[in-house]
């Protein structure tokens, strides 16, 4: 698992690793809305299509109410995405996806990666929880871990 391997130790030590699976955690408690955090090691075509492919790929377009969002990061290039599926984007609209985006990029451009991504997943979940509820017989529909890939 090459790819693995070479995103946790240039980037992340197991603690940090555990602070963002922590926040998405946390940030899921009081919403039934689904985070997913993602590297890549390149771009293949552009950072957003990317994104989108890699969201249908990590099935985050299966969730029940259509409210995942990923955070979609690729350090080799310095670029990142944040998408939702169709049931957050129509609460969120685009003017959230620039600010979550600006507020990331603050803390990315001072060398504070984890503080970034942890600040990102915050906001989303602020956001999810008021038009998302978590309800009674919620369940997680998908993994909160870290994912990697190409």
């Amino acid at each position: 698992m090459f790819v693995l391997s070479f995103f946790k130790k240039r980037f992340f030590s197991k603690k940090e690793e555990k602070l963002i699976v922590a926040a998405i955690r946390i940030a899921e408690l009081g919403t039934s809305g689904e985070i997913r955090v993602h590297f890549s090691k390149k771009i293949a075509s552009d950072v957003i299509a990317d994104a989108q492919a890699t969201f249908k790929h990590l099935k985050m377009d299966a969730t029940e109410r259509h409210n995942g969002v990923l955070i979609y990061i690729v350090p080799s290039e310095k670029q990142f995405a944040i998408i939702g599926d169709s049931g957050f984007h129509q609460i969120a609209g685009d003017d959230f996806w620039q600010s979550v985006k600006n507020l990331m990029q603050g803390y990315f451009k001072e060398g504070q990666f984890v503080e970034g991504i942890v600040k990102g997943i915050e906001e989303v979940g602020r956001i999810l929880k008021p038009h998302f509820p978590r309800e009674d017989n919620d369940i997680n529909e998908l993994k909160d871990e870290i994912s990697y890939g190409e």
